[in-house]
């Protein structure tokens, strides 16, 4: 394995599998992994709405259709070929759909954790066959998604926390997506109650609070534990690290001109 793979392994379990070209459930502390020879085949997580709630909050797919899908193909395994041919969803449409879900909850499912990380060797699910993915693509785009999130705003005690609005400053603008996000936050829901409430990708959700954070429009709640002291000198980190901080400040202060 070369330096750049190795930089971007984020389990190791799982590469050794790939190669292996292993077939079962790759059990984690936030989601699992479904492998068939190596390749991942779906993925789902608690934290992620399931492809049953992209597909149905939307609209594209009435509830009652879902359930029929998986009444009739769920146990021969094969709800996504039922369906396609049964003219519920095109076979493109579905397989954008499928890919989307399963890099949302492997992000999450390929989350640090303390538990143990099992695999249940031959275990499939009832999604059946759409469209497999590398794990070095799942895992590429893991690493990339996690540096996208702090070059945002690097505040990860934000993906947890209760969303909090802000009042925006007269003249600042927000898109449509950004405004029902807003409505739905009242203050209780985490960003993963957000997404399951609008039907939208976890992942992007995070995001977007992420970027409301960044303009005001969202608390930014301060770190549960206040970060460790340096070892260096305190001129050298203020030189070495950017001060988000300060552009903290600066917002609030011309805010409050405003």
């Amino acid at each position: 394995m070369n330096a750049h793979a190795a930089a971007t392994t984020v389990s190791p379990m799982l590469q050794r599998l790939a190669d292996e070209r292993a077939t079962g459930a790759l059990l984690r502390d936030h989601g699992t992994l479904f492998l068939e020879d190596g390749r991942i085949v779906h993925a789902e997580s608690p934290a992620t709405p399931g492809i049953d709630v992209l597909l149905t909050a939307g609209g594209r797919l009435p509830p009652e259709g879902w359930q029929e899908a998986v009444d009739r193909a769920g146990p021969r395994r094969e709800v996504g070929r039922f369906l396609v041919e049964s003219g519920r969803l095109g076979d493109g449409e579905l397989e954008i759909c499928h890919l989307g879900a399963v890099f949302d909850a492997a992000f999450f499912a390929l989350a640090p954790g303390s538990g143990p990380t099992r695999f249940r060797r031959g275990a499939t699910h009832w999604i059946g066959s759409v469209r497999s993915v590398s794990a070095a693509a799942v895992e590429r785009e893991t690493v990339r998604r996690r540096e996208l999130l702090d070059t945002v705003w690097p505040y990860p005690v934000l993906d947890t926390a209760p969303v909090v609005p802000r009042a925006a400053a007269p003249g600042q603008t927000v898109t449509p997506r950004q405004r029902a996000l807003l409505r739905a936050a009242d203050g209780v829901r985490t960003p993963a109650a957000l997404a399951w409430a609008l039907g939208r990708p976890a992942f992007h959700t995070l995001l977007e609070v992420r970027r409301l954070a960044a303009t005001g429009l969202v608390e930014t709640p301060q770190d549960p534990m206040p970060p460790p002291p340096s070892p260096l000198p305190g001129w050298v980190t203020q030189v070495a690290s950017p001060d988000i901080a300060l552009l903290r400040r600066l917002r609030d202060a011309l805010e409050a001109t405003l």
